[in-house]
């Protein structure tokens, strides 16, 4: 079996399982958020059950829309937290503001060999931890809590293998945007996307995370990586549980296997209206922009803001340019003061906002007017996605996006360092 077919084999009662299949899971977090959660609550009212089947297992943060940015976000996010006081879910908020996908890895709610389901497309992250993670509608994860299980399809895998040394400046975030290229939009569709290869040996967790994130850009099932020593050393000091490590056996069958050699890889940037529609950096040409965002459940960890102060330090935002700062939780937040990086953002004339996911969906804290122009280290660039329909956004890494608000068009980050 394939790494997510042993995964979910050992979250039923089979010993194999195979694409295609349908089974029964049971799962070990079940995940969502001030947006999805009104509507499971809801639901799983409606089903008639007085308590779900496991209040441990639960998490709901609330990310989208806060701090609440109206009275429709207020009254959801307090629907969400009546609830977990009622069902004594301990994990709401999780006691520490931040995005949720961010969030929870940080906290060591979810650990190796987990199967973990979530009201929002972007569960898939968690796959970075060698855990099988997957995002599901608002009434799948209702009858989830009332049972515990979830019902679904067997997903075929898809091999990724990625050959030789990343260049500077190109990160996981390069990785999967060159890769969603390669493949489209539905490239990988209902699959699960296994990353590996001495490329992905030496990509940091958080490059790791960001793959996987985006994993559902390419119509991924999930997208998996497998336990190294670095997913240990970051899960070790964090797991609240035990956990099992789980390896593919070494005569798995792949659905398919695609290798790179991304040794001359250059940083992407996918122009409007696709994630598929990536190029490299230097074929961009003079695309002027009016806002730069570096936060989000994709790249809004400590190394994301690492790398933008790197790119920002010493300089100024163009004064046509609004550069928006958003770390993913408190504690990214607050190990960013530390080391001097909120200074240098604000001294080079951006902004830091608190934890939320904001602008990646058009929320607030960034929307766009008609025919601005963002380049940003979200995951999606849909019509109308951070604001007007007749508005554009460029999807890129923090570098990139650091780079691009300082110049005043989109721009690598080579231009920019002395």
């Amino acid at each position: 079996m394939t790494l997510a077919e042993k995964i979910l084999a050992a979250h039923t009662d089979k010993e194999k399982v195979s694409p295609g299949e349908f089974i029964n899971v049971r799962a070990d977090v079940i995940l969502a958020n001030d947006i999805t959660a009104p509507i499971t609550i809801k639901e799983f009212r409606r089903i008639g059950i007085d308590r779900v089947f496991d209040s441990q297992k639960i998490v709901m943060v609330a990310d989208h829309f806060v701090p609440n940015k109206d009275i429709t976000s207020a009254e959801q996010a307090k629907m969400m937290r009546d609830f977990c006081r009622g069902q004594g879910i301990p994990h709401y908020d999780v006691g520490q503001m931040g995005i949720e996908h961010v969030l929870l890895p940080e906290q060591g709610l979810v650990v190796p060999g987990d199967v973990i389901i979530g009201a929002d497309s972007h569960t898939c992250t968690y796959g970075a931890l060698g855990a099988f993670a997957t995002g599901m509608g608002s009434t799948d994860i209702a009858a989830a809590m009332a049972t515990g299980d979830i019902w679904m399809k067997v997903p075929p895998t898809i091999r990724f293998v990625y050959h030789g040394t990343l260049p500077e400046w190109v990160g996981g975030k390069d990785l999967i945007l060159y890769t969603i290229g390669q493949i489209g939009v539905d490239g990988a569709l209902y699959a699960a996307m296994e990353f590996t290869g001495e490329a992905i040996d030496a990509l940091s967790m958080d490059g790791r995370f960001t793959m996987s994130n985006m994993a559902i850009e390419a119509g991924g099932k999930a997208g998996i990586f497998h336990v190294d020593e670095k997913t240990l050393d970051y899960v070790k000091p964090r797991a609240r549980r035990p956990y099992t490590v789980y390896e593919p056996d070494a005569d798995a069958e792949y659905a398919q296997v695609i290798e790179y050699d991304v040794s001359l890889l250059e940083p992407q940037v996918s122009l409007p209206h696709l994630p598929s529609n990536a190029r490299p950096v230097s074929e961009l040409g003079n695309i002027k922009i009016d806002q730069a965002v570096i936060g989000s459940c994709t790249n809004g960890r400590l190394s994301d803001l690492q790398l933008a102060a790197r790119v920002i330090e010493g300089k100024k935002v163009h004064f046509d340019v609004r550069c928006i700062i958003i770390p993913g939780t408190q504690q990214v937040y607050l190990d960013a003061m530390k080391e001097g990086l909120v200074e240098t953002f604000i001294r080079a004339g951006a902004v830091v906002s608190t934890p939320t996911c904001g602008p990646c969906l058009g929320g607030y804290m960034g929307i766009l007017a008609e025919g601005e122009r963002c380049v940003s280290t979200t995951n999606r660039n849909f019509v109308g996605r951070m604001g007007h329909p007749k508005s554009e956004v460029y999807l890129a890494n923090p570098a990139v996006a650091a780079a691009s608000a300082i110049t005043g068009y989109i721009t690598s980050p080579r231009e920019t360092i002395s």
